[in-house]
């Protein structure tokens, strides 16, 4: 989820057997379709950066899963439309509205995104996300836990959760502290963008291709003929060999990694801040100001989130997220964080946040949220059981 792709939610309701009978309004959305031996989703809202609602969610998720029992596909492939965007995150003013209201779509959404984004983690057949344009959030979600992620130069890819009150969720508490170092936990809590070929070099894709060649890398993708992920690396492998464009450029992390490592070693996030206000650097003082400017609670929460992430596996973590999300969604930094963000007064609710959490030491949606994980390796995961009504999942917890 990300601030990105803003706009009104449609109904939630969905039949049983939409997967083979799609309204013309559904099919503007999201496309799938077989091409040869790989099945292949288009994200189709350009106007909104693609950004993802539920209707798509519910779309896509038992396609996966049909073309992974299926013997005439062999691979998937996921791609946005517009040239712009692969998918800037998911439908927040939607899911805020609901979360105001109370309406389940708020829940719905968050827990149907995560059970597709675990779909993704386990997808048996080889699964390639082409992120090519901007990448965040709820788009990181449909893309970093597949076999194979290829950017190009024109991908941004981003996690700005804290700004707005939220986490980096959608898996992000499995991903990030698996990055090399302290470079996870920076990214997650400062929300730094990352662009083109610096989103290879810093784990989050596998591969870099020219934007220009993806459409024939596509097209030499679907026209394998029974390929293993073995022979789908290949062919990425050629392709990157063939994109030289910011070859020689160094990561534009590079010369501030030792101070990341160091800096962000704290074990607080607390002493993350003394750190680097100690430090006195440039590089540190624009960290410093950036932590300032985020939901304390939000960086506390992702801070914890990471650190018990690194330990567990995607399924635990997005067990954990859903929790987490939950009592996101019945406090106010959320809220009052997109408020913000659509209005430009976020030097108001940056200021709000911090007398609330200095005021009132806000502990209560850590307790609620994170504190439950422990112990929840014997409990059945969320999502692969149906709903009998309106293709909904249930998480089980």
């Amino acid at each position: 989820m990300c601030a990105a792709g803003q706009e009104t939610g449609e109904s939630s309701d969905v039949p049983n057997d939409f997967n083979t009978q799609m309204s013309s309004h559904v099919e503007a959305e999201v496309s799938l379709e077989r091409v040869n031996r790989a099945g292949v989703i288009t994200l189709n809202r350009p106007k909104v950066l693609n950004a993802l609602n539920l209707t798509m969610i519910r779309q896509i998720f038992p396609q996966i899963q049909k073309w992974e029992k299926d013997e005439e596909t062999d691979i998937i492939i996921i791609k946005g439309a517009g040239g712009k965007a692969f998918c800037a995150g998911g439908d927040i003013r939607a899911v805020t509205e609901a979360g105001k209201t109370g309406d389940p779509l708020a829940q719905n959404f968050f827990r149907e995104e995560y059970i597709l984004n675990n779909a993704i983690g386990s997808c048996s057949k080889p699964y390639v996300a082409l992120i090519d344009g901007i990448t965040m959030g709820g788009g990181v979600g449909l893309s970093v836990h597949g076999r194979f992620r290829v950017a190009t130069e024109k991908t941004l890819f981003a996690m700005p959760e804290t700004a707005i009150g939220l986490f980096p969720d959608v898996g992000g508490g499995y991903f990030l502290p698996r990055l090399r170092g302290r470079l996870g936990l920076f990214l997650a809590l400062t929300g730094f963008r990352l662009k083109g070929r610096d989103v290879q070099r810093a784990g989050v894709a596998t591969h870099f291709v020219e934007s220009e060649k993806i459409p024939d890398l596509e097209k030499e993708l679907v026209d394998l003929k029974s390929p293993s992920a073995e022979d789908v690396g290949r062919v990425l492998d050629v392709y990157q060999r063939q994109s030289s464009l910011d070859a020689e450029k160094p990561f534009v992390l590079d010369k501030h990694m030792s101070d990341i490592d160091r800096l962000f070693s704290s074990s607080s996030v607390e002493g993350i801040v003394q750190n680097l206000k100690a430090d006195g650097s440039e590089f540190a003082v624009k960290q410093a100001e950036t932590l300032s400017k985020m939901s304390p609670t939000s960086l506390k929460m992702t801070f914890r989130q990471l650190q018990l992430g690194a330990s567990l596996t995607l399924q635990q973590v997005l067990v954990m997220e859903y929790r987490l999300v939950q009592a996101c969604l019945r406090g106010s930094d959320f809220y009052e964080g997109v408020r913000a963000g659509e209005s430009l007064q976020c030097g108001q609710v940056k200021s709000l946040w911090h007398r609330k959490y200095y005021n009132k030491n806000k502990y209560t949606v850590l307790q609620r949220g994170l504190l439950p994980t422990l112990g929840t390796t014997d409990r059945r995961w969320l999502g692969i059981e149906p709903h009998p009504v309106g293709g909904c999942f249930h998480f089980l917890c």
